[in-house]
C-alpha cells in the first residue's frame, strides 16, 4: 500500500534515526555529537575499521563516507533487517504510537490532490513574485526597503506582492489550467455558499511562502500595506498541505542551519526570522501567529537540546513566555529543555538588530534564561511573601509546576532545585551550593577568581554586607548599585528592587536613585553612557566609591569588566540577604515590643527564636567563609 508523506514524515518526527540504526552499531564515542544529533559509527553495510558512517536526527538521514549508502528510517530497516517498506512502516509506526492507516482508496486520491495542490501553490509564488517586481508592486518594495529586507533577501525568500484586486491570482491560475475548487481547497480564493463569485484572499499584502520541511510552499502569510483592513497579518487557512500548528516559518531551512554551532531561537514574525537570518542567526524560526504547540516543539527539538525562544519583554511576551512554560513542562527529557530570550518592552528582534546590531542582539540570545529561572519568575513577579500563609501558597504553586514534569529524573532535580531556592528566599538554609567552579577547570586561575568571588558574596553580601570598606561603604551597598551600573542589562526586573532599597550615606542613597531613574528613562543605556550621565549629574564621586569598594573586595565580575551572570548571581544574593535582614529587624522589634506589653513565656519564647535564628546565620556565613577560603587556596599549610 501507499503511505502518505505526512504519515511517514510523523514516523521520522518521533523516532530519532539515531535510535533506529544504533540497534546494529556501536556509535564512536570520540567522533560522535549527541548534542548535536550527529553520531558515527562503524558502517554496517561493509567491513571497515575507521568510523565513516553518519546518522544525522536533525535531518533523518544516514549515509556512509566510504561505500555511499544513504537513506532514512525505512530504508535502513529495508537494506539492513530485510524488510519490505511496508513491514518497516509498520514496525516503526508502532514503536512510534502511532496507528497504521487503512488502505484508502480515497486517501491516495487525496495524496495525489495534494501533489496537484503544491504545484497550484508553486504557480501562484511565481506570480506574487513577479508581481513585486512590476509597477503595481513600488508600495510593497518600498515596505521592504524600509524594513532592511534588500532585493536579495526578496528572492532568498521567495517573498511577492498579492496585487490590490479581486481577481488578478485568480484569473492567472485559470489561464494557466487551474481548476477553481483547487484555488479554494488551497485556501487562495475565498468561496461559500453565501459568496456569488469567489475572490483572492490575499489583496494588498506583502506575501511571505510558507514551506514544509520538503521545499514544497505550502501556505503563505501576507502583511497588509493598508491600515484600515482587519488583519495586519492573514495566514492561508487549514487546507490538505497546511496545518499551522504543524509548521514553522523557515523550518528547513533553520534544520539545515542548526547543524552549525549557532543557537535555535524562536521569534514571533515573519520579518523578525528574515532580520534574524540576514544578521547571521541562520537557525531562526517562528511559529504561525499562534502560540507555540506541541508539534511545533518538538520541531525545535529535533534542531537543538535548548532552543532559544525570544519574546517582547512587556506584559504580553511575559504571558506569551509562561504560556510556553507550561506547555514544556510535561515533554521535559534529560538534556531536552528551553531558554528564554526577553527584549527590552516594545521591541522586537528586527528593531534590536536595526538599532543596535546583530551583536546586541547575540548578547541577548546568550543571556537567555533557563526554563527553572522564568517558573520561579512567574511566581515571583508582583508578590510578597512575608507571612505563612503566603509562603505556603508559594510551595503549592512551585509543586505543582514541578507536578507537571513527566520525566522522572527531570522532575526530581527539578524538586531538589526549588527546594534550594524556597530554602534560600526564605533565609531557613544556605539553599545554595557553594560555586568552587567544579570539575578539572575548577583548578585553574578561573576556579580560584569564581570562588574568591563567591567567599565574597556569601561569606560578606550574605551577612548582610556588615564588613565596610576602607571609605566606609558596606559591600552590599556597592554591590546592589554598582551592579546594575556596569551591567544595565540585569535592571529590568531589578529596577524596582533598586528604587525601594535603603542605603545608610546620603550621596550613595542619591546616586541609588539617581541610577533607577536613569535606567527606566533609559532602558537601552550602557555603562559607558549611564557613567556619562551620572556624572554629568555630580555623582561622579559616588561613582568612584562604589567601584573603588567593588575593587577592594574582589568583586571583579560585579564591575565593568565582569561576566553579566556572575554579576547577577552576586546581586540576587545581596537582594535577598538585605530583604532577610530587614525582616528580621522588623521581627525582633515586634517580639520586643509584645513581649514589653505582655512578659508571657510565649513572648519570650518568640525573641529568643529570632535572636538564635540569628545566631545561626552568622555561624552560617563563618563556616561557609572557612570552606570557601579552602577552595581558594586548597590545603594551604596543612
Amino acid at each position: 500500500m501507499r503511505f502518505s508523506p505526512t504519515f511517514l514524515d510523523s514516523i521520522r518526527a518521533r523516532i530519532p534515526i539515531s535510535e533506529v540504526v544504533g540497534r546494529r552499531v556501536t556509535w564512536d564515542k570520540r567522533k560522535s555529537q549527541p548534542q548535536r544529533g550527529d553520531y558515527w559509527a562503524c558502517c554496517p553495510f561493509h567491513g571497515e575499521k575507521t568510523p565513516s558512517f553518519h546518522a544525522d536526527d536533525r535531518r533523518g538521514r544516514y549515509h556512509c563516507f566510504g561505500c555511499g549508502v544513504s537513506g532514512d528510517h525505512f530504508t535502513f530497516l529495508v537494506e539492513q533487517d530485510g524488510l519490505s517498506f511496508p513491514q518497516a512502516v509498520e514496525q516503526l509506526a508502532g514503536e512510534a504510537g502511532l496507528p497504521m492507516p487503512a488502505r484508502d482508496r480515497e486517501e491516495e486520491k487525496r495524496e495525489e490532490q495534494r501533489a496537484s495542490l503544491a504545484d497550484v501553490m508553486e504557480l501562484a509564488v511565481k506570480f506574487f513574485e513577479v508581481q513585486l517586481q512590476a509597477a503595481v508592486g513600488a508600495k510593497a518594495r518600498g515596505y521592504l526597503r524600509d524594513r532592511g529586507v534588500s532585493p536579495e533577501t526578496q528572492t532568498r525568500f521567495r517573498i511577492g506582492y498579492a496585487p490590490d484586486s479581486r481577481n488578478a491570482l485568480k484569473q492567472y491560475l485559470a489561464e494557466a489550467g487551474v481548476d477553481p475548487d483547487q484555488m479554494v481547497e488551497a485556501g487562495l480564493l475565498i468561496a461559500g455558499d453565501d459568496i456569488p463569485v469567489s475572490y483572492d484572499r490575499f489583496r494588498d499584502r506583502v506575501m511571505f511562502p510558507i514551506t514544509d520541511l520538503r521545499g514544497r510552499v505550502i501556505a503563505f502569510g501576507g502583511r497588509a500595506l493598508s491600515a484600515d483592513v482587519p488583519a495586519k497579518y492573514l495566514n492561508s487557512p487549514e487546507t490538505p498541505l497546511f496545518s499551522k500548528s504543524h509548521v514553522l516559518f523557515n523550518g528547513r531551512e533553520a534544520r539545515a542551519a542548526a547543524r552549525k554551532d549557532g543557537p535555535v531561537i524562536a521569534v514571533e514574525g515573519y520579518t523578525d526570522v528574515i532580520a534574524c537570518v540576514v544578521a547571521g542567526f541562520e537557525a531562526t524560526v517562528a511559529p504561525m501567529g499562534t502560540a507555540l504547540t506541541e508539534d511545533q516543539l518538538r520541531l525545535l527539538w529535533q534542531m537543538a537540546d535548548e532552543p532559544v525562544l525570544c519574546f517582547d519583554g512587556d506584559t504580553a511576551g511575559l504571558k506569551a513566555a509562561y504560556r510556553a512554560i507550561d506547555l514544556a513542562l510535561p515533554h521535559l527529557q534529560p538534556g531536552k529543555s528551553l531558554r528564554f530570550a526577553l527584549l527590552p518592552a516594545g521591541q522586537d528582534p528586527d528593531d534590536v538588530i536595526r538599532t543596535d546590531g546583530p551583536e546586541a542582539f547575540g548578547a541577548l540570545i546568550g543571556a537567555a534564561r533557563a526554563l527553572i529561572d522564568m517558573a520561579w519568575r512567574r511566581e515571583m513577579d508582583g508578590r510578597t511573601y512575608d507571612t505563612p500563609e503566603r509562603r505556603a501558597g508559594l510551595e503549592a504553586a512551585l509543586r505543582q509546576v514541578v507536578g507537571q514534569i513527566g520525566d522522572q529524573g527531570v522532575r526530581r532535580h527539578y524538586d531538589t532545585a526549588i527546594r534550594d531556592r524556597l530554602a534560600a528566599y526564605f533565609g531557613t538554609g544556605s539553599g545554595q551550593s557553594r560555586r568552587s567552579g567544579g570539575g578539572a577547570a575548577g583548578r585553574g586561575r578561573n576556579a580560584a577568581m569564581v570562588a574568591s568571588e563567591s567567599l565574597l558574596s556569601n561569606r560578606l553580601v550574605r551577612a548582610g554586607g556588615r564588613a565596610l570598606s576602607t571609605s566606609g561603604l558596606a559591600p552590599g551597598d556597592a554591590i546592589l548599585v554598582g551592579g546594575l551600573l556596569c551591567h544595565p542589562l540585569l535592571a529590568e526586573e531589578r529596577l524596582e528592587t533598586l528604587a525601594d532599597t535603603a542605603f545608610q550615606q546620603p550621596d550613595i542613597a542619591r546616586l541609588a536613585g539617581a541610577l533607577a531613574l536613569a535606567l527606566a528613562e533609559h532602558p537601552d543605556a550602557t555603562h559607558a553612557s549611564l557613567r556619562a550621565l551620572l556624572d554629568g549629574q555630580g555623582h561622579g564621586a559616588a561613582i568612584d566609591l562604589v567601584l573603588k569598594t567593588l575593587q577592594q573586595f574582589g568583586l571583579d565580575a560585579v564591575g565593568p569588566e565582569g561576566e553579566a551572570s556572575r554579576a547577577a548571581t552576586i546581586w540576587d544574593d545581596a537582594a535577598h540577604l538585605r530583604r532577610r535582614a530587614g525582616t528580621l529587624s522588623i521581627e525582633r522589634l515586634e517580639a520586643a515590643r509584645a513581649l514589653g506589653r505582655d512578659a508571657s513565656p510565649a513572648h519570650l519564647t518568640r525573641l529568643r527564636d529570632i535572636q538564635d535564628q540569628d545566631l545561626r546565620q552568622t555561624q552560617s556565613d563563618m563556616r561557609d567563609g572557612v570552606s570557601e577560603i579552602e577552595i581558594v587556596h586548597p590545603l594551604k599549610d596543612r
